[in-house]
Formats: structure tokens, C-alpha cells, sequence
């Protein structure tokens, strides 16, 4: 009876600690043991590669040790056994198991973010190994580092990776400026074998901006994903989906994704000119930066958005920034009389083939000349009048 009153004053004061521990750690385990199953076949896996080696030795035994926590837990299960329990509670069964998982977690708890965070880079690394294998004719990015004062991006017939090949229309995408704003020269860079003046869905050697117009569908956001998509890839040691890709160290940003929000009360006007003005700090810093805007500032009136788009457009590119903007309104085109050689429209058009709207996808030089719009509502069934 002195035995189990001194357990229980020990134990007793422990009850809700034990506890917390415990069924954390049960909670704990269960999902690391999926992160177990991958840590197991990349400590197996024999790798040559340097960065490959060296994401492996910084796993340091991570399955083993998931293991271990998942044992203890497989201990206190043992205690939902009443024929077990009368012999578990005189030897503070639980207390100890709470005490080791407690150790482990002050051993262990630390690492568990490393070994996701390499988890994941296997896991990116695999899928650029992957797409790799699937595309072995893309080839890989030209990046030119040497001068820093370049914003450069050069490809030629890029295509978005997820699009089938069969039916992907490719468009060449050719943007360049300094760090000062002024057009910078391709020529040593020797991008330019074609004629400089001739529009493939690119433009002239020293261009800024390409402002994208035309009708719903066509391709104009596919456009700047696909700009957006093939820069990240070059970026992150990867093929391209290209002939051919050039492009500079740069920062990448855009507005394809922006959204109003009830619960933080914002419009999605006020998202859009919070990102851009993060955009234009961005642009101010060391690395030019590749805008990509959708739709710009098409939540506000003609008016306000023409001067909007006139005044943003001018501070980007004087901080040396290259991009793309798409836009609905054809008044917004205009942008680039006042912007002067800097920036160039190119648009997308549409057709009418038996009754039904048909795209080409190919993009082509000026604005574009007319809207599909109330066709649109039409072939859903709106009764519009002109």
C-alpha cells in the first residue's frame, strides 16, 4: 500500500502532461509514417550526383527514429488491453512512455522539418527527372548571368508544359531592357539572327513590354503562364518547353491569380494594386524583375484605368523591369504611344466557322481590331441586341 500511495502521489500531479504527450505523440506518429516509407527508400537509394549525396547524408537515420516514435506508441496501445493494464499500472506504464516520447521529441522533434523540407526537394527534383524523361527533345535554358544590368528573356516557339503537344500553338516571346530602363542590345548575346523589326508574337530587340489584346478565350492569360512557367523551369535547372530559351537573372511576379476576399475586406482591385505596388518595390531592388499582369486594372473605369496603367507600366520599366499585361479594353492599347519604342502590341484573334467561334492561338502584331464578346452571350443562349 506505501508502494502504489507513493505512485500515486507521483504520477497523479503527471496525469494531464502524460496524457497530452501521449496522445500527440499517437497523433504524430500515424502521419509520420508515411514520411517514414519515403526516408527509408532514399537512405537505401545510392546516389553519384553531389547535391543528391548530400541531401542524403543530412536525412540522418530519419525511418529509424519515426520508427522508434511509432513504437511507443505501439506500447501504450498495450494498455487497452485489460489483462495488461493490472500489470501496467503498478509499473507506470504510461509515465514512462510519456518521459520517452517526450525524450524523443527533444531529441528528434527538431529534424522532423528537415527531413520534410528534403523529402521535398527529392520529391520536386524527381518530377523535373520526370518531365525530363517525358520531353527529351526540350532543351535547356541558355542563362546568361554575366551582366547583371540586363533584364533579358528570349524564347523562341514556347509552349505551356501541360498542354498537349498535339494541339499546343507556340508563340516566341522576345523581351530586353538594362537596368536603367533603356532598350539593351541582343546582339552579343547573339538572340537575333532573324530580322529585328519582324513580330513572331515577339518584337524588336530593345523591347520592354508586350501589351496583349484580344477576345475571351484566345490565349492571352495562356500566354503569360506559359512566359511565367518556362522562367521557373529555367530557374530551377530544368528543360524548357522551347526551340530555344535566353533569359537573365530576374525576379518573377504577376497578377494571374488575384482575388477579392470577404473576410479581409478587400476588393480585388485594392489585391490587384497591393501586388503591383509589391511588383514596382520588387523592381527597385538588385535583380530585374518579370511582370506578368492580367487584365490590368480592370476593375476600375476607363479613365482611371488608363491613367493607372500609363503611370505603373512607366515606373516599371524605368526600374529596368520586362513583362507582359493583357487587357480587354482597346483603349488601353494606347499605353504604347506614350510609353514610345519601349512597348509594342501583339494580339490574338478569333474566327467564325459554321456558326461556332474557332482560335488559332498564334499571336500576331498591333491590337486587336474586334471583340467576340456578345457572340459569346449569344451561343449561351442570351438574347443580346446591338
Amino acid at each position: 500500500m506505501a508502494v502504489v500511495s507513493a505512485e500515486i502521489a507521483f504520477s497523479w500531479p503527471l496525469r494531464e502532461r502524460v496524457l497530452k504527450a501521449l496522445h500527440g505523440a499517437d497523433a504524430a506518429a500515424r502521419d509520420l509514417d508515411v514520411l517514414a516509407v519515403v526516408l527509408s527508400r532514399l537512405e537505401r537509394e545510392t546516389f553519384r550526383a553531389a547535391r543528391l549525396t548530400a541531401l542524403q547524408s543530412r536525412l540522418t537515420h530519419g525511418s529509424r527514429d519515426i520508427h522508434r516514435l511509432h513504437w511507443f506508441v505501439e506500447l501504450h496501445e498495450w494498455q487497452h488491453n485489460a489483462i495488461f493494464a493490472v500489470l501496467a499500472a503498478p509499473l507506470l506504464w504510461g509515465t514512462h512512455l510519456a518521459l520517452a516520447v517526450e525524450a524523443w521529441r527533444r531529441a528528434h522533434g527538431r529534424h522532423v522539418g528537415e527531413w520534410l523540407r528534403i523529402s521535398g526537394e527529392f520529391e520536386a527534383l524527381a518530377s523535373l527527372s520526370a518531365y525530363r524523361y517525358e520531353h527529351p527533345d526540350d532543351p535547356f535554358p541558355e542563362i546568361d548571368d554575366s551582366a547583371q544590368r540586363h533584364a533579358v528573356f528570349d524564347g523562341e516557339a514556347l509552349g505551356h508544359p501541360l498542354i498537349a503537344g498535339a494541339r499546343m500553338v507556340r508563340n516566341g516571346v522576345r523581351l530586353c531592357a538594362d537596368a536603367t530602363g533603356s532598350g539593351a542590345d541582343l546582339s552579343s548575346l547573339d538572340v537575333a539572327r532573324d530580322d529585328p523589326e519582324r513580330v513572331e508574337g515577339s518584337g524588336p530587340r530593345n523591347q520592354h513590354l508586350l501589351v496583349v489584346s484580344g477576345s475571351n478565350m484566345s490565349g492571352k492569360s495562356t500566354l503569360l503562364r506559359t512566359v511565367g512557367i518556362n522562367a521557373v523551369l529555367a530557374f530551377a535547372g530544368a528543360p524548357v518547353r522551347a526551340t530555344r530559351l535566353v533569359i537573365s537573372v530576374l525576379r518573377i511576379g504577376g497578377t494571374l491569380r488575384i482575388q477579392d476576399s470577404l473576410q479581409e475586406g478587400r476588393s480585388r482591385f485594392y489585391a490587384e494594386i497591393t501586388r503591383i505596388r509589391e511588383l514596382a518595390d520588387l523592381a527597385a531592388g538588385p535583380v530585374p524583375v518579370l511582370f506578368l499582369l492580367d487584365e490590368l486594372l480592370h476593375g476600375t473605369n476607363s479613365h482611371d484605368r488608363a491613367v493607372g496603367a500609363d503611370g505603373i507600366l512607366r515606373v516599371l520599366l524605368d526600374r529596368g523591369a520586362i513583362g507582359l499585361i493583357t487587357t480587354h479594353d482597346l483603349a488601353l492599347t494606347e499605353v504604347t504611344r506614350t510609353l514610345g519604342p519601349r512597348a509594342s502590341n501583339v494580339h490574338f484573334d478569333d474566327r467564325f466557322e459554321a456558326g461556332e467561334i474557332a482560335f488559332d492561338y498564334v499571336m500576331k502584331p498591333g491590337p486587336v481590331t474586334r471583340s467576340n464578346a456578345i457572340a459569346l452571350m449569344r451561343a449561351v443562349g442570351l438574347d443580346v441586341q446591338e
